[in-house]
């Protein structure tokens, strides 16, 4: 018996949809040179902090740009101008994620072509910014020490679809129940290939092996 309407499976639809429009805009990246990162982590996770020290180590080599992301509010956008770098914010509207879509609005308002580098600052949320393709080259994750060890048994799709995880705060360590071991274990338990950086935005401390990465990352898509 045939019933009398449709059943249209609208979120699959939708993710074959971006995930189309995330190619082409990474083809178009490579096309003018330039690296999309994509930044992911909860709020309070010390994003802003640890973009600023990134911002701070390649600056003078690498010409960056930033795309701040938020449901509202101009602050991260402000912060990154402050420091001399070229920033835009991003309003979501309310979503708690960008989309290629989205993503490619933010690009055609900042510019590309005069940029090796731009970060996307993603809305603070481990969860819907993980399940969208935004056409980044590579995805990044901040958790941080307070978050606790045990996050990616509880959300393992974020840490399934980065390619970087940095652990910030790693300052205060001895006043948390956070463990090292475990936390790296649980996060190649999700992704064997993932990069792991323990650092502390405050401090500076590991900053420049994350640095190094994503330095490398960067050219080699642009060669």
């Amino acid at each position: 018996m045939t019933e009398p309407y449709k059943i249209i499976e609208v979120k699959e639809s939708v993710f074959a949809d971006n995930d189309r429009e995330a190619a082409r805009l990474r083809a178009q990246l490579k096309q003018d040179r330039t690296f999309l990162l994509n930044l992911m982590s909860s709020p309070g996770s010390g994003k802003t902090t640890t973009l600023l020290r990134t911002l701070e180590t390649l600056k003078d080599e690498l010409r960056i740009g930033v795309m701040e992301a938020d449901i509202d509010s101009d602050v991260d956008a402000k912060t990154i101008a402050d420091a001399g770098v070229k920033s835009i914010q991003l309003h979501t509207g309310g979503m708690c994620h960008l989309d290629a879509g989205m993503t490619e609005q933010g690009l055609k308002e900042i510019g590309t072509k005069n940029l090796d580098l731009v970060v996307l600052e993603n809305v603070g949320n481990l969860v819907c910014p993980a399940e969208f393709d935004t056409g980044a080259v590579k995805n990044a994750m901040i958790l941080s020490v307070p978050e606790g060890h045990d996050k990616p048994l509880k959300y393992p799709l974020i840490f399934t679809v980065c390619d970087a995880l940095i652990i910030n705060k790693i300052d205060v360590l001895p006043y948390f129940d956070f463990d090292m071991e475990k936390v790296v274990k649980y996060a190649h338990m999700r992704n064997p290939k993932l990069k792991i950086f323990p650092l502390s935005a405050k401090t500076g401390e590991g900053v420049d092996d994350w640095c190094g990465w994503l330095r490398k990352q960067v050219h080699e898509w642009n060669d």
